[in-house]
């Protein structure tokens, strides 16, 4: 008898965990059933990969899709549909939205919200609150969540956490990694009339100092020895704390935004002004050049976008009163494949980045790899293809990118979930899919 699949992939070049092969992949119920079909298997859907990368498909971990409330610059909806366009299958979205992701009965709002609605897959954060350390320990094991947020430094409404007395009980509320905003509040109010408004956006980073992160990181390192909590440390942005962490791995892993790998100071805030102005900050070469380098070595686990998109007229008021954050999770894969193009990293390495290391650091079940067994994700790319980022290709309302006009090596073709092709040739395809991950406890 002919095998017949729900979907074969053939002739594509495939990144495996132990390699690129020319392979052909057989898909049934949603999870691959082999990575041999026979030549004469049939299937409900054939995609020729003749001349593309097949890659597991690619998870950015870090995300801010706003909500409904503020659907005109971001939601999940149109979060999620930017993600599918820019080659991702999974998101993970952060819990400082209005209200902030804090209670079960928020997060569960949260999820009916996005059941019917993401077009991708999705994961949660909960936030840590002074008012919620208490259940801590039950939320992060509700269906859906990937980690506890802690914003140690500078966040909005009920979720800062700046002093260690509350960290450490945070800590002791719950087993699993949390993931952490880490710069020293302390030190960045007792330096704040330092500045004033109207100062050029490039004092953000002056404020935003090296050591404000760097005390920051080793604060929370010392509180997670002592409670032997392991910790996330999301976008380290200096060389101080790369270097200073090689000595945590057994308690800490690592994010490391594509920001800090692509733009640099001054030069990203000359040309870009307030649409150059995030947390942590874009730093100097050097910075850059120690996160290239921390890749490089294995000390990066994970990178993402940190997408915060805010409307123009938010970003575009006098520093400091323009909005921190820029948008990302649209182009962050097409960037990270012009790196590829550069030489400075290879396919293997950003799928590591990108996939097997958000499943390791969170605990994502049935997703990381291609490989028997695993959901059916693929991020089909074409590496020759030579494109320009356009502000009209971008679906998030906001309608700004700080990577238009660039111009890249590389380029996402198709977005497979599950079996299910949800984006060929910049084009999405029928009904939301996304479901909410699953995470081990």
């Amino acid at each position: 008898m002919t095998p017949f699949y729900d979907l074969i992939i053939r002739n594509g070049i495939v990144v495996l965990p132990w390699g690129l092969e020319r392979a052909d992949i057989g898909v049934n119920l949603g999870l691959i059933a082999t990575l041999a079909p026979d030549g004469a298997a049939e299937a409900a859907e054939v995609i020729d990969a003749r001349g593309l990368h097949v890659l597991p498909g690619l998870i950015d971990a870090h995300t801010h899709l706003r909500d409904a409330a503020q659907a005109d610059v971001e939601s999940i909806p149109s979060g999620t549909r930017a993600a599918v366009l820019g080659g991702l299958a999974a998101v993970f979205d952060m819990p400082n939205g209005n209200p902030s992701i804090t209670t079960a009965g928020r997060l569960q709002a949260k999820k009916d919200y996005a059941a019917t609605r993401a077009w991708c897959d999705l994961g949660l954060y909960v936030g840590a609150a002074r008012g919620n350390i208490g259940d801590l320990a039950a939320l992060e094991l509700e269906d859906g969540v990937c980690a506890v947020k802690v914003f140690a430094g500078s966040s909005t409404g009920d979720l800062l956490i700046e002093d260690n007395e509350t960290l450490e009980a945070v800590m002791r509320h719950g087993r699993r990694r949390i993931a952490y905003h880490s710069e020293d509040e302390y030190r960045l109010r007792a330096r704040r009339h330092l500045f004033h408004e109207g100062m050029p956006y490039a004092t953000h980073a002056e404020w935003r100092d090296v050591e404000a992160a760097f005390l920051g990181t080793r604060r929370l390192m010392a509180l997670a020895r002592k409670t032997g909590r392991p910790a996330h440390i999301l976008h380290v942005s200096t060389a101080e704390e790369l270097d200073y962490l090689h000595d945590y791995r057994d308690i800490a892993t690592v994010e490391v935004l594509l920001n800090h790998l692509t733009q640099w100071a001054p030069d990203a805030y000359d040309r870009l002004g307030p649409y150059a102005v995030m947390n942590p900050p874009i730093r100097d070469k050097r910075h850059m050049e120690a996160a290239w380098a921390a890749v490089r070595d294995g000390m990066v686990d994970v990178v993402g976008s940190d997408h915060a998109p805010h409307s123009r007229a938010a970003k575009e008021k006098p520093w400091p009163l323009c909005a921190a954050g820029l948008t990302g999770v649209q182009t962050i894969v097409p960037l990270m494949l012009d790196h590829v193009s550069a030489g400075r990293l290879s396919l293997m390495r950003l799928a590591d980045l990108m996939c097997a290391g958000p499943a390791r650091v969170y605990g994502v079940r049935g997703k990381g790899r291609i490989a028997r067994g695993y959901d059916a994700d693929f991020t089909l790319v074409d590496m020759g293809a030579r494109r320009r980022i356009e502000e009209s290709w971008i679906a998030s309302p906001c309608g700004w990118s700080p990577f238009a006009g660039v111009e890249v090596t590389g380029w996402p073709v198709a977005t497979i979930i599950r079996g299910q092709s949800v984006m060929r040739d910049d084009e999405v395809l029928g009904d939301p899919v996304g479901r909410l991950l699953s995470f081990a406890g």
